[in-house]
């Protein structure tokens, strides 16, 4: 990585700009601040401090501090010295672009501007900028201050350097950067979701299960070898002796049958209000804050665990 990267404007600073910017405070960076919503500063300073004990708990690098954060009612002005930008501004390409062209205009010659997008592209997000070859893609895992994927890629023309320059960065600063190789809509991570979310929503509008037994399913099953692997590796661990190759020989086509009978719903009203109602349903008296924090406590130990035993790693 270029060692030079002391700074970060965290440009935008709702719920994923706010839990970057705590994350790079925990990574003892500078982190210059701006959004332009009334009360942002307020609600970000409060963002930082609830997540600073989760962060505390993961280990803090030298010199992290929450007082490296600093307000700017300008962008121009938390831009003037960085170093890397992390944009999270809402999800509309109109307003990305407009963004980027002024952060092009304010930014270093020699910062990388890196968006958060769940799934615009790169390419679209770049076309009013000067210098485009250093516009990429940062998309983080929410919460980022916790999760450490994020998918770095370019559009046409961003050079291959600042693709290479931002995963360096991330990697750097403990993020576990992947390369999104070509660009798609949804990225990678969103369309693997979105597939286990297609078939969820399909079989409750079909009634195979309740919204309840849906999560049971993953949450008390695969997922629990999702956490440690892939679905790669996990399908090797299945085959034996013979790894995937035996596994996929002798599983191959039920698995292509499986896949021709998955089902294509539509996110109706009616089905909107079924999930909505089974959720309700399977919260109970529970608030999702609540369930926020005993999620975000298991992830840190189970993130420590992954890192202690070095295998899965």
């Amino acid at each position: 990585m270029d060692q030079t990267v002391k700074r970060v404007a965290v440009v935008a600073t709702g719920v994923i700009g706010a839990s970057w910017a705590a994350y790079f405070l925990a990574r003892g960076l500078d982190v210059d601040a701006w959004d332009p919503s009334p009360g942002a500063q307020e609600r970000l300073r409060t963002a930082v401090a609830a997540h600073w004990e989760a962060l505390s708990r993961q280990g803090l690098a030298d010199g992290a501090h929450r007082d490296r954060l600093r307000w700017h009612d300008r962008l121009e002005g938390a831009l003037a010295q960085a170093d890397f930008v992390q944009e999270s501004g809402p999800e509309r390409l109109d307003f990305k672009v407009d963004l980027f062209h002024r952060m092009d205009a304010a930014a270093p010659a020699h910062a990388i501007l890196a968006s958060s997008t769940s799934g615009l592209a790169v390419t679209d997000i770049q076309q009013a900028c000067m210098q485009p070859e250093r516009v990429v893609l940062g998309h983080p895992f929410n919460p980022p201050h916790l999760i450490p994927l994020v998918e770095v890629g370019g559009g046409r023309r961003t050079a291959p350097e600042a693709v290479a320059q931002a995963m360096a960065f991330y990697a750097h600063v403990g993020k576990r950067p992947i390369h999104v190789r070509r660009e798609i809509k949804g990225h990678i991570a969103n369309r693997l979701q979105a597939a286990l979310w297609r078939e969820a929503f399909h079989l409750v509008n079909e009634g195979v299960a309740s919204v309840s037994d849906i999560d049971t399913a993953i949450a008390q099953g695969p997922g629990l070898r999702w956490a440690l692997m892939g679905p790669f590796m996990n399908l090797h661990l299945s085959g034996g002796d013979g790894g995937i190759e035996h596994l996929l020989a002798h599983l191959g086509g039920p698995i292509e049958d499986w896949w021709r009978d998955l089902g294509a719903p539509s996110m109706d009203a009616a089905l909107r209000h079924r999930v909505t109602e089974g959720v309700a349903q399977a919260l109970g008296t529970r608030q999702a804050g609540e369930l926020a924090r005993a999620r975000d406590a298991l992830l840190i130990d189970l993130l420590r665990a992954k890192h202690s035993s070095g295998a899965l790693e």
